[in-house]
């Protein structure tokens, strides 16, 4: 795979025609003061469990809610 690497203030003036060379295959890397900071990459879909963990649902989720919820009295 071919890779650039494009300095980040080039990268803001050829945006479009970066994500055009990434979707054709090129690695493209953003690089600040020579330093590298970021990368573009196509986007490939989403990965199953990739976050797992990260959320939870409680064990009353699907239960019916209470009569008085969301009326204005109080």
């Amino acid at each position: 795979m071919k890779m650039e690497t494009v300095d980040v203030k080039d990268a803001q003036v050829h945006l479009r025609d970066l994500i055009q060379r990434v979707n054709a295959g090129v690695h493209v890397v953003l690089s600040e003061n020579d330093k590298p900071v970021a990368q573009i990459v196509p986007v490939t879909g989403r990965v199953a469990g990739l976050h797992a963990g990260c959320i939870w649902t409680s064990d009353d989720f699907d239960a019916p809610l209470a009569e008085d919820l969301g009326s204005d009295e109080q």
